[in-house]
């Protein structure tokens, strides 16, 4: 699946046609933190991540997440990805710790998903 920009409001219904050929219910996005963009339609987060950076985004500022179409926010949001595991950056799990990143993310999403 090709993997595309998402620096504009998307349809949800866009990101079903994206996602659930691949995984049923959700579609795997990478955040941009500090650009306010996101990358969807990667096999792996990491495919995404590359997209990004490919693209002048910073490894620091990029967060992966599944979005749930179905679900409505915050729900929609599930924090799971190895690309978040950064002992560095003080997040040693596949979650995003950092209560402000995660609020910072869940902001992204509101403004990009309709």
């Amino acid at each position: 699946m090709e993997i595309i920009l998402v620096d504009r409001p998307i349809a949800r219904q866009r990101l079903k046609e994206i996602g659930e050929p691949q995984f049923g219910t959700y579609v795997k996005a990478v955040v941009d933190v500090n650009k306010g963009i996101m990358a969807v339609g990667g096999d792996f987060h990491a495919d995404e991540e590359s997209f990004l950076l490919d693209r002048g985004s910073k490894q620091m500022e990029l967060w992966g997440i599944n979005l749930h179409f179905d679900l409505q926010s915050p729900d929609m949001v599930e924090f799971d990805s190895i690309i978040n595991i950064r002992s560095r950056q003080g997040n040693p799990s596949r979650s995003v710790e950092d209560a402000k990143i995660r609020e910072r993310i869940l902001r992204i999403v509101a403004d990009l998903v309709q």
